[in-house]
């Protein structure tokens, strides 16, 4: 059952307690705390019994969706411009202007998440708060006790994702603990990251003893559950050992990183002995086709998605519509798509055989009423997890919200994060940490796991190694630009995929035999192209610069690296390229909007060279 927003005594609640913390205070200096409640309901009452709790926290869930939530900007706006793709179009005050690091404190795309993140702070807040007074909570029924420790355990991991999500987006941020009408100081001042992290990651691992696993409720994905708060600790985890740009404008790690290595290291290891919860989809095409099929996965590899549901802005979401394939006039389809170029550097990373390649990106457009597949150019590759033609029921016409749930954690990010965590407390690789990496790679290279290559041994090989493979394996997850920020390393990332870009450009050095011209053939919808001795592989093509088909006829001529031009990472000002305005030691962070500064009149410090 999608999680929606149908939860009218919540908002009551709302207005009983004027949410007043300072994400509402943009506007004016009037005094808040002065509304008038707009209705009956005292906060006691709305905690009554277990069903009105439930709905509480399915309110606090609702903060996680929508277009200022996971539906689309905070997980295909933010994670861009990366190393695999960029924000589709020129540079303006909206997204196109996150992902080239303009970010302008006027802009509303970083403005309305950081409020609706906060939202969501504030609903958790009041849960934790009143779900323990309940009288049920220890004086219920068993089942009315076992009930509550859930949804207490689900509001303290809501809270942690909430604040996780602010932290390594703005850095420090103010982090209310409690409910806002028990502040007496809405203006609350930054609070270290490091000490939020410290508390939430108490708060998740108190969160875990009281969470069901999966197998053990009913509604599995779209709650959290045993598995999914384990995994997201062990997230966590890796960023508060991680690198982060500081007030200082320094880019740094804590002396003591290891210390949560170790967290991620021994929740991970608790989820890997736990096969029966959660493991590998043994297929990475079904784990995707399951997604937009709504077909609940057996495997358990998503340990945790955000609902999305309703056909509207504020709980559903906009994946397969502002993403993945070009979609036009395609009568069975529908219309959408484009919103995110992958990279041509990207594309050529996956080897011809990775079966997530061809998953991950895509190389075809529909623009025809008869639904045939058009091929799209190298500089027009678009993503395609969430991809709106493999939509089972089929959604025809230009509707903007799909259905599809975001996926948050895998498991197969469990067993990458455990290799790298391993391999960094012990100065190498152990042989559980090389047999975690090798199992995802030969699930990625299902029928030729032959071709995976000599797994390396030594710390820094083997880290280089994981770094590729989540690179891969987690392409438009929301995920390869965070990495890239807590291992220290998005500028230069950023930098080297220009150059990258500019030799697929120009077919040198690695990109020598990326064909000018590929040839390829209708079979129906369906795409075949040329390769010579087996013309109707859909690997070869792209690597092999003289596969020309010794008659062309029924083939057709497609520009494929010669239609490339510098738009890409020449930085032209109407364009620009990728990360075109990126500035180490500022643009590591978001700054702090506007209307959020003059609401504190000065009494908050700005993220650095703001």
């Amino acid at each position: 059952m999608k999680i929606q927003k149908k939860h009218t005594r919540l908002y009551q609640l709302m207005a009983v307690v004027a949410i007043v913390s300072i994400i509402a205070l943009t506007n004016s200096c009037k005094k808040y705390t002065e509304v008038e409640p707009e209705s009956g309901y005292t906060i006691p009452e709305v905690f009554t019994d277990v069903p009105n709790a439930t709905m509480a926290v399915i309110g606090a869930y609702d903060e996680l969706q929508g277009d200022n939530g996971y539906g689309i900007r905070i997980s295909m706006y933010y994670p861009y411009d990366s190393d695999e793709g960029i924000v589709s179009g020129g540079i303006d005050n909206g997204r196109r202007g996150i992902g080239r690091y303009q970010l302008l404190l006027t802009n509303t795309e970083i403005s309305n998440p950081f409020r609706q993140l906060y939202r969501g702070v504030e609903k958790a807040n009041l849960c934790i708060e009143q779900i323990p007074q309940m009288k049920q909570y220890n004086d219920g029924t068993d089942a009315e006790k076992k009930e509550l420790r859930r949804l207490y355990g689900e509001s303290l991991t809501l809270r942690a994702q909430f604040l996780f999500e602010l932290i390594r987006n703005w850095g420090d941020v103010p982090a209310p603990m409690v409910p806002s009408y028990q502040q007496t100081d809405l203006f609350l001042q930054r609070n270290d990251r490091d000490s939020t992290y410290d508390k939430i990651l108490d708060d998740l691992g108190a969160a875990i003893d009281l969470l069901p696993w999966r197998t053990e409720v009913a509604t599995r994905n779209e709650r959290i559950t045993k598995g999914a708060a384990k995994a997201l600790r062990a997230r966590i985890a890796l960023f508060r050992g991680g690198y982060a740009l500081r007030s200082n404008g320094k880019i740094e790690r804590r002396a003591d990183y290891l210390k949560y290595y170790a967290i991620t290291k021994k929740e991970c290891e608790d989820l890997m002995a736990r096969r029966d919860q959660h493991t590998l989809n043994p297929s990475f095409e079904s784990i995707w086709r399951n997604v937009t099929s709504f077909t609940y996965d057996p495997q358990g590899e998503i340990l945790f998605e955000i609902g999305a549901g309703g056909g509207n802005g504020n709980s559903d979401s906009r994946m397969g519509n502002y993403d993945g394939p070009v979609l036009n006039n395609a009568s069975r389809y529908g219309a959408g798509g484009g919103g995110i170029t992958m990279l041509p550097h990207y594309f050529y990373a996956f080897d011809s055989v990775d079966t997530r390649r061809d998953v991950t990106i895509t190389w075809y457009g529909v623009a025809d009423s008869k639904n045939i597949k058009a091929m799209r150019h190298l500089n027009e590759l678009n993503t395609g997890k969430y991809r709106r033609d493999w939509r089972v029921p089929l959604l025809p016409g230009t509707v903007l919200n799909v259905g599809y749930n975001w996926a948050v954690i895998r498991f197969s990010d469990v067993l990458l994060m455990y290799a790298e965590a391993d391999n960094e407390l012990n100065g190498a690789p152990s042989a559980t940490a090389i047999k975690a990496f090798e199992e995802v790679r030969k699930r990625a290279y299902k029928g030729n796991e032959s071709s995976i290559g000599t797994t390396p041994t030594d710390k820094t090989a083997f880290f280089n190694a994981v770094a590729n493979e989540r690179w891969l394996e987690f392409g438009h997850e929301g995920i390869r630009k965070y990495d890239l920020l807590r291992w220290g390393q998005l500028a230069t990332s950023l930098e080297d995929a220009r150059k990258k870009v500019d030799q697929v450009l120009k077919g040198t050095g690695a990109y020598a035999n990326v064909p000018d011209t590929i040839f390829y053939k209708n079979n129906g919808e369906e795409i075949q192209f040329y390769g010579g001795s087996n013309p109707a592989t859909n690997a070869q093509p792209f690597w092999r610069p003289k596969q020309v088909p010794p008659s062309r006829t029924g083939w057709t001529a497609y520009p494929w690296r010669a239609y490339l031009s510098t738009t890409l990472i020449d930085g032209k000002p109407l364009s620009g390229g990728i990360g075109y305005l990126f500035v180490s030691g500022k643009s590591e962070l978001y700054p702090f909007d506007q209307a959020t500064m003059d609401a504190y009149q000065g009494r908050l410090t700005q993220n650095p060279n703001y």
